[in-house]
């Protein structure tokens, strides 16, 4: 198990070397456990957080029971579609923090690409 983190780890600094989030394109992070999935917007250059949220957020735990799910993963973009929108972001550099692009990761990706927000 620890050699799994170690590889994912490498991936994610491979990842971050070429991924920067600008004012006008900020970098959207994700980070996924077995129970939940959480959301970050980060503007690298003046090193700020824009915009969070997670399945544990008062606004999307009513809406799911389990945040650990695909299910769970595109209620959470829909919730942080509508968020961005409303901060005046839309478009996104997507940073998938060294996880494997499917399940989870690739469901949040689509259901925000299908709410309007372009990456």
């Amino acid at each position: 198990m620890l050699k799994k983190a170690i590889n994912r780890q490498k991936r994610h600094y491979r990842i971050r070397k070429r991924v920067l989030g600008t004012n006008g394109r900020p970098r959207l992070v994700i980070k996924r456990s077995l129970k939940n999935l959480a959301v970050q917007v980060i503007d690298d250059v003046s090193q700020k957080t824009l915009y969070a949220t997670s399945t544990l957020a008062k606004d999307t735990k009513g809406k799911i029971k389990y945040g650990g799910n695909v299910l769970a993963a595109k209620e959470l973009a829909k919730v942080c579609a509508e968020g961005l929108k409303t901060k005046g972001i839309a478009k996104v550099c997507f940073d998938r923090a060294g996880y494997l692009y499917h399940g989870r990761v690739k469901a949040l990706a689509d259901g925000l690409r299908e709410a309007g927000i372009k990456m």
